[in-house]
């Protein structure tokens, strides 16, 4: 994927905000929040959003809490942009202050963060309190400029999304109560500007046959039978999908992550239960999907004859994609590569938050921030380079002065 060259040196006023990207506070800062932890399943990172709280606050921004759940906080922080020219629309950070559970393994101790060899190690460093820490000190940055923005910058921090996403969700519903002219993601994309994410949904199926002694299976209907039938009609699909490979996010993909059935051994199955998950291309309906495969189960007799099938979405998370020829594609992908980042844009074949704000809010997004998916974010010995933070800071810098340039 190209994009025209919009890249150019900064200008001296552009290079004197840089200077003042503080990259020893973003290492403080990126550790104050590694070390706060916020494992999910827990349901606490409010000491995350209180770290962030404090943060904003002690660089003389607003900063707002909103509860999503008791102990959940979402958390906003905005830089105004003040005078008469601060009316226009804003720019839009967002990130999530929750980790996955560290999990065994570890070298080092996942939530007392350590600088080794140019790297900071912890869970989270690279997804994404790192990324939470370079948008907040490039806020702080143009906050010392004093420079003149046609609009208010914002970092939102939700709660939940390594989960069910209860965070965005509320996020969503509730509205960002001004106009933006795009969103950032700060998820780690190796600083690469993603411009295309896939989305996810859950699926749970339950299934129910008849119970019979082992001795006459006839007399019964096996749900784990049934269900065997399903997960086939669910891998012709996912092969089917693979035919229509976009060349940003690949296919939509199925994968039966759990099944658990039957009572005993003797016994024939009276139930069965899947969870499934399917990723999702831009625009695609969970809703619909699933009403699709119940018909096609239908279609093929597995339900019938002692057979029922019910399912329900879980959870969802909608993809979104954005024209590379949009301005935000071009501010944020010069901006990283002036600030001294990679040059690249592309898709994502993992889902985030991003999706709600597109879809949901309708204001245009990509994904770009330090750290990498693939190599560090949920692995063992998570980290991420104090170099490619700065990088991160300054790009976001270069971006909200190329965006909000009154």
């Amino acid at each position: 994927m190209t994009i025209e060259q919009l890249t150019y040196t900064p200008t001296p006023f552009e290079q004197d905000v840089l200077n003042l990207v503080d990259e020893q506070a973003l290492i403080d800062l990126t550790r104050t929040l590694v070390d706060a932890g916020g494992e999910n399943p827990g349901g606490n990172e409010s000491k995350t959003a209180r770290a962030l709280q404090a943060a904003g606050h002690a660089r003389g921004m607003h900063a707002c809490v909103d509860m999503v759940v008791p102990h959940r906080p979402n958390m906003e922080i905005e830089l105004p942009s003040g005078g008469v020219v601060g009316n226009g629309p804003g720019l839009l950070f967002l990130g999530h202050s929750d980790v996955v559970p560290a999990g065994p393994g570890w070298t080092r101790s996942p939530f007392e963060s350590v600088v080794e060899n140019g790297r900071i190690y912890g869970r989270g460093t690279s997804d994404m309190k790192g990324g939470l820490a370079a948008v907040l000190t490039a806020m702080d940055a143009l906050k010392r400029a004093q420079v003149p923005l046609s609009g208010p910058v914002r970092l939102a921090c939700t709660v939940d999304e390594e989960g069910l996403g209860l965070g965005i969700r509320h996020l969503t519903k509730r509205g960002l109560r001004r106009e933006f002219a795009g969103c950032i993601v700060a998820e780690p994309t190796d600083l690469k500007t993603v411009v295309a994410c896939r989305g996810d949904a859950f699926l749970e199926l339950e299934i129910t046959g008849v119970p019979a002694h082992s001795g006459r299976p006839a007399d019964g209907r096996s749900a784990i039978v049934a269900a065997s039938r399903l997960i086939a009609l669910v891998q012709d699909d996912h092969d089917r999908q693979s035919l229509h490979q976009d060349p940003l996010l690949g296919s939509a993909t199925w994968n039966v992550g759990r099944i658990d059935g039957g009572r005993a051994t003797s016994m024939v199955a009276p139930e069965c239960k899947l969870w499934v998950d399917r990723r999702l291309m831009p625009g695609e309906n969970p809703d619909v999907i699933l009403a699709e495969l119940l018909s096609a189960a239908d279609l093929a007799g597995i339900t019938g004859d002692g057979i029922t099938l019910e399912g329900t979405v879980t959870m969802s998370m909608p993809g979104f994609r954005t024209p590379v020829e949009h301005p935000l594609v071009s501010a944020v992908h010069s901006a990283v590569q002036d600030a001294g980042g990679p040059e690249g844009i592309g898709g994502w074949s993992a889902a985030c938050d991003g999706g709600f704000i597109a879809q949901g809010l309708g204001v245009p997004t990509v994904v770009m921030g330090p750290g990498g998916l693939n190599d560090q974010a949920h692995q063992v010995d998570e980290s991420v380079g104090v170099g490619e933070l700065a990088l991160a800071a300054r790009a976001y810098v270069l971006a909200a002065l190329r965006l909000l340039s009154p």
